[in-house]
């Protein structure tokens, strides 16, 4: 490998690597809506782009249709424009999507019976893993308990040494 003129030069290079990373990771967020697709007026645009975040893309792994890029985002994007538009509110709009893709499409489900398991499995999880812990300590502390040598009684502490004494002859 060749060595670099300048002390630093290894730890700048690293530098700029991180910084491009970072960059290009931030920009792939950015670019989910396109100009042609902003709203005139700022403040439809506004509630157009937090409806839009509300929403998932349902082609893509956990990504509102803001962030997404996907072309059927892009199309939820001009739908919900336009639903905004007309003047619905920004329920009936989610409503509008929850209709045709269930409660999926929405990034935060409402908890009822269909998603009490989704919201509900974070702490289950966590109980099973607490109850795990306990029994895993309760069985070690038994099994210490099992293996540690009882005392000999005067009987046996007498017939060993009669042992000992018989072997060492």
């Amino acid at each position: 490998m060749p060595k670099l003129a300048h002390p630093f030069g290894a730890l700048r290079i690293a530098f700029i690597l991180a910084l491009s990373l970072a960059v290009s990771l931030f920009s792939l967020s950015v670019y989910g809506v396109e100009p042609d697709e902003v709203l005139p007026d700022p403040q439809q645009e506004a509630i157009a782009r937090d409806i839009s975040k509300q929403l998932r893309c349902v082609v893509c792994q956990n990504q509102s249709i803001d962030d997404s890029d996907a072309s059927i985002a892009k199309d939820m994007r001009l739908k919900v424009r336009e639903l905004v538009v007309q003047g619905q509110d920004a329920d009936a709009i989610k409503g509008y999507f929850v209709e045709r893709y269930g409660n999926y499409v929405l990034l935060r489900p409402p908890f009822d019976a269909s998603t009490a398991l989704l919201w509900l499995m974070p702490i289950i999880l966590l109980l099973v893993a607490a109850g795990g812990i306990v029994v895993a300590l309760m069985r070690r502390k038994q099994s210490a308990k099992s293996n540690a040598v009882a005392p000999l009684s005067a009987d046996e502490q007498a017939r060993l040494d009669a042992l000992l004494k018989q072997e060492s002859k």
